[in-house]
C-alpha cells in the first residue's frame, strides 16, 4: 500500500467562511469593541475576543494560527457567515494539490469522520491513528486586500490579503502516531513532518518526537525529510522540537514564521536584510538547509541549496495556481500559471542574492500575479505539495556519472 511520498502528521476538517465586513461591524457593535481592544495575541476565550483577534490580523494584513478555547466558539462564529466545509492540515492539502498533477501520496491522519471519507480523493491513501470518529473543525478566515471594517472608533483596512486559522483540535493536539507509520516510511523517498505546532503539553510532545525519531529509522538512505513550520499555539514548544527532532534535511517556513523567529520585520526585497536574516536562521533551524517561501520569491539556504531549485519552482507554480484559480484548479490552469512572467522585484532580488551568497543559496522569483479575488487559504500547504512533487521528480531522474564518479578498473 506504500507510496514513495509520505505526508504527515495530521489532517482536519475546516470551516472556511466567506468574508463579510458587515457581520464583523455588527459584532463590533454588539460587543462594544474599541480600537484599543484589537490584539492578535489576545487569548481567544469567547466570541468577543475572537473578533478582537481577527480584526487585529486584518488591520496588520498578516496571517496566523491561534488556539481557541472551544469548538463551540467556532460553530457560533461560523454560523453567522456563509461557510464551506473542506479538508485541511498541511499534509492533506498538499496531497490534494499534488493529485491534480497525477502525483500520489500517503497521508498520516489522527482523526477521521464522514467529511474526511467524502472529501479525501481516492488517489490519496492514508494511515490513521484514529480509533473513533470525531469532528473538531478549524475556523479558516480569508480576507482580501483593501477590505474595510468601520464601527465605533474602529476604522481599519487590510493592506494585504491573508488568512487566519483558529483551532481547538484534541486529536491533533495529542498527535498520536499510527502503528503502521514505520512501515509506510520504509519505502519513502520524501517524508513531510508537520503538525507539532498545535501541541501544548511538553511531556507529550517529547514522547511523540521520540516515537517519530524511532519510526524515521525505517526511512531509506537518500530520502529527504522536510519539516514544514507553522504558528505554534504555545511558543515554548518550538524549542522542544528543535532540541528533540532528528533526521530532518530541510526546515521550511513562510515569511510570517521566518520573521516571527527573527523577532523583527524584514524587507523581503532588501538583500542586506535578508542575508543577515538567513545567517541568523542558523540559530533556530532544525536542519542544515532552510527554505523560506514568500510572496516575492522562495529560497533554499544552507547545505546543497542548488539541489532544490526545481523543487522551489514546483512549490511556486502550484501555490500560484491556487492563488489565481482557487481550490478547484485544473492541470490546464496549472500549465497556464507556470508560463506566467516572474515578479520583477523578485527576479532582481533573486539574482542579487545568488551573486552575494553563491552556492549557499538558491533563490527563485515568484510569478507576477494580479488577481482580483485571490485564494490565500492553503497557500503554504500547496507550496509544500508542489515542492515535494517536483523534488520527487528530480530524485527519480537518472544520475549521470562524472569522471570523478566513474568506477576505477
Amino acid at each position: 500500500m506504500n507510496h514513495e511520498l509520505v505526508l504527515g502528521l495530521g489532517g482536519c476538517v475546516d470551516y472556511e467562511i466567506a468574508w463579510d465586513s458587515r457581520v464583523l461591524e455588527d459584532l463590533v457593535t454588539l460587543y462594544g469593541l474599541k480600537a484599543a481592544d484589537l490584539d492578535a495575541s489576545v487569548p481567544v476565550t469567547d466570541e468577543r475576543s475572537l473578533v478582537a483577534s481577527v480584526l487585529a490580523f486584518v488591520r496588520d494584513g498578516v496571517g496566523g494560527e491561534c488556539f481557541i478555547a472551544s469548538s463551540e466558539i467556532v460553530e457560533q462564529f461560523a454560523s453567522r457567515f456563509t461557510k464551506r466545509i473542506t479538508l485541511g492540515g498541511t499534509c492533506v492539502r498538499a496531497a490534494i494539490a499534488m493529485q491534480v498533477l497525477g502525483v500520489p501520496a500517503t497521508v498520516h491522519l489522527v482523526s477521521i469522520d464522514d467529511n474526511v471519507r467524502r472529501l479525501l480523493p481516492r488517489t490519496v491513501r492514508y494511515v490513521s491513528s484514529a480509533t473513533r470518529d470525531t469532528l473538531d473543525p478549524h475556523l479558516i478566515i480569508q480576507f482580501p486586500a483593501g477590505t474595510a471594517v468601520r464601527a465605533g472608533d474602529i476604522d481599519i483596512r487590510a493592506p494585504h490579503p491573508n488568512r487566519i486559522i483558529y483551532t481547538n483540535d484534541p486529536p491533533n493536539r495529542d498527535l498520536v502516531l499510527a502503528d503502521d507509520l514505520p512501515d509506510a516510511l520504509s519505502n519513502a523517498s520524501v517524508f513531510l513532518v508537520a503538525g507539532f505546532n498545535v501541541m501544548r503539553n511538553e511531556a507529550l510532545l517529547r514522547e511523540r518526537l521520540a516515537t517519530l525519531n524511532v519510526a524515521m529509522r525505517r526511512i531509506p538512505p537518500g530520502a529527504v525529510v522536510l519539516y514544514e513550520d507553522a504558528g505554534f499555539h504555545d511558543p515554548g514548544m518550538r524549542a522542544i522540537v528543535r532540541e528533540d527532532l532528528t533526521r530532518v534535511d530541510v526546515h521550511s517556513m513562510n515569511e510570517d514564521e521566518f520573521q516571527h523567529y527573527l523577532s523583527r520585520s524584514v524587507d523581503l526585497l532588501d538583500a542586506d536584510q535578508v542575508v543577515a536574516a538567513l545567517k541568523d536562521s542558523l540559530t533556530f533551524a532544525v536542519a542544515r538547509t532552510v527554505v523560506v517561501h514568500t510572496k516575492y520569491w522562495s529560497l533554499a539556504y544552507g547545505d546543497d541549496a542548488p539541489r532544490y531549485r526545481e523543487a522551489l519552482q514546483g512549490g511556486i507554480d502550484l501555490a500560484s495556481t491556487l492563488y489565481c484559480c482557487g481550490d478547484g484548479f485544473t492541470l490546464a490552469d496549472y500549465e497556464r500559471v507556470c508560463a506566467m512572467t516572474p515578479h520583477a522585484g523578485g527576479r532582481d532580488f533573486s539574482q542579487l542574492l545568488e551573486a552575494r551568497l553563491g552556492d549557499a543559496v538558491c533563490c527563485v522569483p515568484a510569478h507576477a500575479l494580479d488577481v482580483a479575488n485571490p485564494t490565500t487559504i492553503g497557500l503554504g500547504d500547496t507550496f509544500v505539495g508542489g515542492f515535494v512533487a517536483a523534488l520527487s521528480r528530480t530524485m527519480r531522474q537518472p544520475v549521470t556519472l562524472s569522471d570523478r564518479d566513474m568506477p576505477i578498473d
